[in-house]
């Protein structure tokens, strides 16, 4: 019989969390008038996954660069249709990093790289390692790092994609994502694509090549290919060249941000009690202490 292995790395995308409790919850208030509500629910969603699945080795990754991305330097209209984010929500970033590092979470955050850059890198080096991977997350661009080390549970499906996963939902092999956004672009980001070039074509156009690069050395067969209206695609597709590799550049995860993949770093080492309490008794909310340590407090440090 083969050696069990061990439990994966939990990498988690901490902004999902964090923006969904902000608009789903009402206008939660500290005592000295701060806004709370998505620092709540952003805890209450991470006290929930480290109590359903028990990890070993955790890290949280937080979107610090909201308007310094090194992709905005490439491309400056990258992200800029979100507009700038609330106020009230930036002030409460610093909080849930705080909660996280309270239930003795590794936090990682970098003003010129997304997170997702931060759990491309982790995931990278700890797969490179040997080691097993889970990426926590709701973000489609996040499938691409998924490979044979590498799953990816999807938070809001509560469904765990592996690569044969990936390709049932998007239709291409995790490697073809970025090539799927350079072709089709994905305007949540603000990323262009190719004018006219759909979701949908995209996908028939990577099932025949495998990758943005060999679409355009084989551009020429393109019109032939049995898609509708071939010889408009790849009309398209000429004139959106340059398009469509700058936005695959912005679709792709790097693998070298700076932040270390120490294991021992990433190791979850439990609540640490002391100072989540001092936390929520300034935060006005004592539920989220109380559940704490109703979940997590046999595991925790109460004299950290």
């Amino acid at each position: 019989m083969s050696p069990r292995r061990p439990p994966p790395h939990h990498l988690i995308d901490a902004s999902p969390s964090i923006f969904a409790a902000w608009y789903a919850l009402p206008d939660l208030r500290a005592p000295d008038g701060r806004p709370v509500s998505a620092t709540i629910g952003f805890a209450f969603s991470l006290i929930r996954h480290l109590g359903e699945h028990r990890p070993t080795s955790v890290a949280l990754a937080f979107d610090e660069s909201l308007n310094t991305c090194f992709r905005n330097d490439v491309y400056p209209d990258y992200k800029s249709e979100r507009g700038e984010p609330d106020a009230e929500l930036v002030m409460q970033l610093e909080d849930c990093r705080e909660v996280a590092e309270c239930l003795g979470l590794s936090t990682h955050a970098h003003p010129r790289y997304e997170a997702d850059d931060l759990i491309g890198t982790l995931a990278h080096r700890l797969a490179a390692r040997g080691d097993d991977v889970l990426v926590v997350s709701v973000d489609k661009d996040l499938a691409q790092l998924v490979g044979p080390r590498v799953t990816m549970l999807d938070t809001r499906r509560e469904e765990q994609l592996d690569e044969a996963g990936v390709v049932g939902r998007f239709g291409v092999s995790p490697r073809q994502i970025p090539d799927l956004l350079g072709l089709a672009g994905d305007p949540v980001d603000g990323i262009p694509g190719v004018a006219g070039i759909g979701r949908k074509t995209a996908v028939a156009l990577l099932e025949h090549f495998a990758d943005l690069d060999e679409v355009y050395a084989k551009l020429d067969d393109v019109s032939s290919l049995p898609l509708r209206g071939a010889a408009g695609v790849a009309r398209k597709l000429a004139e959106g060249r340059d398009l469509a590799f700058l936005s695959r550049e912005l679709a792709t995860i790097v693998r070298d941000a700076p932040v270390r993949a120490d294991p021992r770093r990433l190791r979850w080492r439990g609540l640490r009690a002391k100072r989540l309490d001092a936390l929520c008794e300034r935060l006005g909310a004592p539920r989220v202490a109380q559940r704490a340590h109703a979940v997590l407090g046999a595991d925790g440090m109460a004299g950290a």
